[in-house]
């Protein structure tokens, strides 16, 4: 007779997991994974699954791709690692002078590299901080900037956060302006308009401008739901910097590197941002970011004082150089636009069938939609959305949600993936949404 009862390859790996690994180590989809390639990953059993999730935004150039692999390979037989502070290696500046030739902040930029995004982040506020001479820093509601000490004081969601503290001082959090939540019976522009006068009156009643030494915003929120920022309320956050002196950091993360339709979340919006923050993407899956700015700001920090055992790792920097130049061989802005529409498209047209629905929105292939009761944005249906991830799973697709209330679907597929994947993961995600508010 047959057994039943013999644990899968994959529910083995899970048990090994919660024997050796810590429950703080949160599990953001049931999936395995032992080989991938472009947007499949074969799971432990065996089986193909569609990634819409993209490690979390870091495979715009999809798993395992040729150039990354060989430049891996290459570098990791000559040198792995001396500590760039150590022994200086001509990649780290390769690396930096192609990010400069594709992110230029005004006339001379400059770079450093680190090993991640938070580490980004701690390292532009210190940039900021020695540059201005001054403490406070402004943060956004929804924000999510990492989970070290700084960028977790910074990063908004309470759950990432739990007994955690005391948080770094002197940080001031405004309101994001989003029109879904906060805009209700008012066009998008007298929202703006709104927002940005709640901005300048929040500015002068909880802390005092000439002491603020950086505001820091994603330009597109990635944990916060997919959420742009309006182009004028960007403007306007422009305006106050150059008004008080106050340094406007915008962090790149999760939106960079095509994911948005351009190299830059930025790029859309008119607007040279004093510093900024990246990795995910950057790496073709290997760990590395960076912090970029202005040349003189960046030049500000003492010498020590930033820094680290690792950034600028050499197999990490070869890895981005191959990355970046694979990006630009395949026009990786144009495949975000390309997929960025097919998801519009798709979701728009399941909106008018499901309500639950509240909005499509997002920029480039940086897409995704919370789903809510009654269609009011302070019912969010996080049930609905944990259901339909669950549901999407055990038919081969990898999806993440996102927002405060993990009520919102975010797409983050490689943008390499091909119009067939992708058609056939948009199909499981309408079939299942539909098949779960009972209109199947």
């Amino acid at each position: 007779m047959e057994r039943t009862d013999v644990m899968s390859a994959s529910a083995a790996l899970f048990a090994r997991r919660k024997e050796v690994v810590t429950n703080g180590v949160g599990v953001f989809n049931p999936s395995t994974a032992v080989s991938a390639k472009g947007a499949i990953i074969m799971d432990a059993d065996g089986r193909e699954l569609i990634d819409f999730g993209g490690g979390i935004g870091v495979l715009n150039t999809g798993h395992c791709p040729e150039p990354v692999v060989r430049a891996i390979r290459e570098q990791s037989e000559k040198l792995i690692h001396t500590c760039f502070n150590v022994a200086t290696y001509e990649v780290y500046m390769e690396l930096a002078e192609q990010l400069i030739e594709i992110l230029p902040h005004g006339e001379k930029t400059k770079v450093m590299l680190t090993c991640t995004g938070a580490e980004s982040v701690e390292n532009a506020i210190k940039i900021a901080r020695q540059a201005t001479k001054r403490q406070a820093v402004i943060c956004f509601s929804d924000a999510f900037h990492g989970r070290t000490m700084m960028a977790m004081t910074l990063t908004a969601k309470p759950a990432y956060k739990l007994n955690c503290g005391p948080f770094a001082p002197e940080t001031y959090r405004f309101r994001f302006p989003n029109h879904f939540r906060y805009g209700r019976n008012l066009s998008y522009d007298d929202f703006v308009e709104r927002e940005i006068k709640l901005l300048r009156e929040s500015l002068m009643a909880t802390v005092d401008p000439n002491n603020c030494a950086a505001i820091i915003v994603e330009p597109v929120q990635g944990e916060g739901g997919f959420v742009p920022m309006p182009q004028a309320y960007m403007k306007e956050l422009r305006k106050i910097c150059d008004e008080f002196g106050i340094l406007l950091i915008l962090d790149e993360v999760q939106s960079g590197f095509g994911r948005t339709g351009e190299w830059a979340a930025f790029h859309h919006y008119d607007v040279v941002p004093d510093l900024t923050t990246w990795a995910k993407s950057m790496g073709g899956g290997m760990p590395i970011g960076c912090v970029m700015g202005k040349a003189e700001i960046m030049d500000a920090a003492a010498s020590g004082t930033i820094g680290g055992t690792y950034p600028g790792n050499p197999v990490c920097a070869a890895a981005a150089l191959a990355n970046i130049q694979y990006m630009k061989e395949i026009d990786i802005n144009a495949l975000g636009r390309k997929v960025g529409k097919i998801c519009v498209d798709r979701f728009e047209d399941l909106r008018t069938r499901c309500p639950e629905i509240g909005e499509v929105r997002g920029l480039g292939a940086m897409i995704a939609f919370p789903l809510v009761k009654n269609n009011d944005p302070f019912q969010p249906d996080s049930k609905l959305c944990a259901d339909l991830m669950a549901s999407c799973a055990k038919r081969g697709l990898i999806l993440l949600s996102a927002g405060t209330h993990k009520n919102v679907i975010r797409v983050l597929s490689p943008l390499v993936i091909s119009d067939e994947v992708l058609g056939k993961g948009l199909d499981i995600i309408e079939e299942e949404l539909l098949r779960l508010t009972g209109r199947a």
